[in-house]
């Protein structure tokens, strides 16, 4: 397997191999702002539950450990709330949107990638005279990888944006809620 990814590399140009190279730092990009993230608004928001919890069952203040105490200072201001909500999710989504333009990339790097591998393997059969198919084949399915890349990279880009807007969403519903409350209890 490896000699083959190496032949590969080996017979590929430069244009190639960039077009490779930046569809990897792409997939180690979304991975990490996928990670990142993740944990973030995980913790965020778990700390939003409790303390709607805490807020609807026991009806006392809102948690110390809410992002919206910590951004209203305990004020119950309808528009300072909504201020904070604005912020939060804000400070939240930040990266999110770097899937959404990777997803949409990628595969357009990689088809880049293949018509000049294409390019470059006709441009090397035009000095051969006749050339069968089975000259063809394989140059051209070496130049779809690229594309294959690409697509590959979009999923996960694509899978990953999903994912964490509806992890935002989530946050949101929660912030939402407490400000709700709070503004109600006056």
């Amino acid at each position: 397997m490896i000699d083959l990814i190496l032949d590969y590399l080996g017979n590929s140009s430069a244009i190639t191999i960039l077009v490779l190279v930046l569809l990897s730092a792409y997939l180690v990009t979304i991975f990490w702002i996928f990670i990142y993230r993740l944990l973030a608004l995980n913790s965020l928001i778990l700390n939003e539950q409790k303390s709607l919890e805490t807020l609807t069952s026991r009806g006392t203040d809102i948690s110390p450990l809410s992002s919206l105490y910590k951004c209203s200072s305990g004020s119950s201001s309808k528009h300072i709330l909504h201020a904070c909500e604005i912020s939060i999710i804000k400070d939240a989504s930040f990266g999110i949107s770097w899937l959404s333009i990777i997803s949409s990339t990628a595969p357009f790097i990689g088809l880049f990638g293949t018509v000049v591998g294409i390019l470059e393997s006709f441009a090397k059969f035009s000095n051969q005279g006749k050339v069968g198919f089975s000259v063809i084949a394989p140059a051209i399915s070496e130049a779809l990888v690229a594309t294959a890349a690409g697509i590959f990279v979009a999923i996960f880009a694509y899978t990953f944006h999903q994912i964490l807007v509806r992890k935002v969403y989530e946050l949101n519903t929660y912030i939402k809620a407490q400000a709700e409350i709070l503004v109600a209890k006056g």
